[in-house]
């Protein structure tokens, strides 16, 4: 079975970065797309950032021009690096992949900016 472990995350003040990772505990053939996303108490999931298997971006504007999305095709990991961090960032992260038929969900990182 496959499984998407996450790291990264952490408390850290206002300014700072991280770097959550999510990597797959065995191969996974044909992903369509990477993502992720955070949900904080009390509010809907929302989606955070993406990479498609071609390798188009999208981020929402929130996090636009502060956070960036990659992968490591080959360990079949998806990166969120994120900068300059704000109060409203925190939150609990979660990365997904997509693989026809497949949808795999990471155990989710918490991640928690102080001011």
């Amino acid at each position: 079975q496959v499984q998407l472990v996450e790291s990264g995350g952490g408390l850290v003040q206002a300014g700072a970065s991280l770097r959550l990772s999510c990597a797959a505990s065995g191969r996974v053939f044909g992903i369509a797309f990477m993502c992720w996303y955070r949900q904080a108490p009390g509010k809907q999931r929302e989606l955070v950032a993406e990479i498609t298997s071609g390798g188009a971006t999208n981020y929402a504007d929130s996090v636009s021009g502060r956070f960036t999305i990659s992968r490591d095709n080959a360990k079949t990991t998806v990166y969120l690096q994120m900068n300059t961090l704000k109060p409203e960032d925190t939150a609990v992260y979660y990365c997904r992949v997509f693989a026809a038929p497949y949808n795999y969900w990471g155990q989710g990182t918490q991640v928690t900016v102080s001011s």
